[in-house]
């Protein structure tokens, strides 16, 4: 086996392990923040309504990220078109079809207690990551 080919292997290892590792805290903490600070994504849960405003599962501890899953699809699914959501969706969806963030715990199913209107399922998200940030 020649240097380069070594280097090369070598190399394709350390992207790996940073991939093993990629979380994305940042980009969803700042995407979260945003949606948070835009008003047009909050209206009240009611748990009858079949409006677009319908509640989103507040995840129980170690289902998080199936949660954040289906929430952000159902919010692309029954919003107008808002490509912050779509990015944070399809972010969560790698994050979970990959296994990428070691820190969250992958419960394929989404299993929660409570529901919560949008501004409390994105604080949910934004406190999740804050967490793994610190």
């Amino acid at each position: 086996m020649n240097a380069s080919m070594l280097s090369y292997i070598l190399f394709s290892c350390l992207l790996l392990s940073v991939q093993a590792e990629y979380c994305g805290v940042r980009e969803i903490i700042r995407y979260t923040q945003r949606l948070l600070d835009d008003s047009s994504v909050s209206c009240p849960c009611r748990q009858t309504a079949t409006s677009s405003c319908s509640c989103l599962p507040i995840p129980e501890r170690g289902h998080e990220l199936a949660c954040f899953v289906d929430g952000t699809k159902h919010l692309m699914e029954n919003t107008s078109s808002n490509p912050v959501i779509t990015r944070l969706y399809w972010t969560f969806q790698a994050l979970l079809d990959r296994s990428l963030c070691k820190r969250m715990a992958h419960g394929d199913q989404c299993q929660y207690e409570t529901k919560g209107n949008v501004k409390e399922f994105l604080k949910k998200i934004l406190t999740t990551y804050q967490e793994i940030d610190k």
